[in-house]
């Protein structure tokens, strides 16, 4: 039978979720956005009329695409030229999710997702969908599969993979601006003394380019190694504004929850530096300048009403 106006307005209201955890799932808008339309296909395709519990049918063949997407991307990601990163969503986007507790707040952090990548595809998948959307064990074990004994246990071990990483420490909007700007301010003094001071003593410092855009793969471990890292990166430069394409702006700003430095030159978005903050001090600086895990930013950016940047760098 054909699908009905209605039968797609309810795909439609379904959407923001799907997409919410394909990104989970995933680490990356685009393939998120490709997995929700290949779901709307099969539920295209399929007697809808037939289908008791939409959303949990939905998510169960949306899940499993991106299972099988996962298994591939492992593969892809070993030739991946440096350090894979997730692509990173600015404050509003609607892809975030949602974030009414602590834990889909977490899960959707830059620093959670890239811990993810260390998990076997069956792990992310539970862990997504037991603490960012609070599915019970019951359903997650329908959706997969598996026993509901078994969707705890892959629960609790992927948890425990997850544990070394740090306690992240919750902050809002207002604070999160405060940190970049005084962190801004500590890398653009031409010292590494008052980086030293914000920084934890295992800091680290990574970024990922994609082949196209110089990235150093492999992460810079340690304050000292950190703090000499980022003030160089920030010193002025004609090599870096001709590959920058220009005097980048730079804002403070959001990504993923987390405190974030965003650079923009000619309303194209060129580089988000995620801040891991915990109470210690700044604990990692994860920058994304592949352009194309800039595309969804970009176009958020133009979309939204950002202010004055801090400064133009180099």
């Amino acid at each position: 039978m054909p699908l009905t106006a209605d039968d797609a307005d309810r795909f439609e209201a379904f959407r923001p979720r799907l997409e919410a955890i394909a990104y989970r799932l995933l680490g990356s808008a685009g393939e998120a956005e490709d997995a929700v339309q290949e779901a709307f296909l099969r539920w295209h395709a399929a007697d809808v009329d037939r289908i008791e519990v939409p959303e949990a049918w939905l998510t169960k063949v949306l899940t499993n695409l991106c299972l099988n997407q996962l298994t591939s991307a492992r593969a892809r990601r070993e030739t991946y030229v440096g350090q894979w990163l997730p692509e990173p969503l600015l404050a509003g986007d609607p892809m975030l999710g949602p974030a009414d507790t602590a834990e889909q707040r977490e899960s959707v952090s830059y620093a959670v997702l890239t811990l993810l990548e260390r998990l076997l595809p069956k792990e992310r998948a539970v862990y997504v969908l037991r603490e960012a959307f609070d599915y019970p064990h019951r359903e997650i074990a329908e959706i997969l599969d598996i026993t509901e004994a078994a969707s705890q246990q892959i629960f609790h071990r992927a948890k425990k993979h997850l544990a070394d990483g740090k306690a992240r420490t919750e902050i809002d909007e207002a604070a999160a601006r405060r940190i970049v700007e005084e962190f801004l301010a500590a890398a653009t003094s031409g010292q590494t003394e008052p980086l030293v001071r914000l920084l934890t003593a295992d800091a680290i410092a990574i970024g990922d380019g994609g082949g196209k855009v110089p990235a150093r793969a492999k992460a810079f471990e340690g304050t000292v190694a950190v703090a000499k890292f980022l003030r160089g990166l920030f010193k002025p430069g004609e090599a870096k504004r001709a590959l920058a394409g220009g005097a980048p702006e730079v804002y403070a700003w959001t990504a993923n929850g987390d405190p974030a430095v965003v650079a923009v030159v000619d309303g194209r978005v060129i580089g988000v530096m995620c801040l891991e903050v915990t109470a210690e001090g700044i604990a990692a600086f994860r920058s994304q300048v592949n352009p194309d895990k800039l595309e969804r930013a970009t176009a958020h950016w133009t979309a939204s009403n950002h202010g004055k940047p801090l400064f133009n760098a180099f």
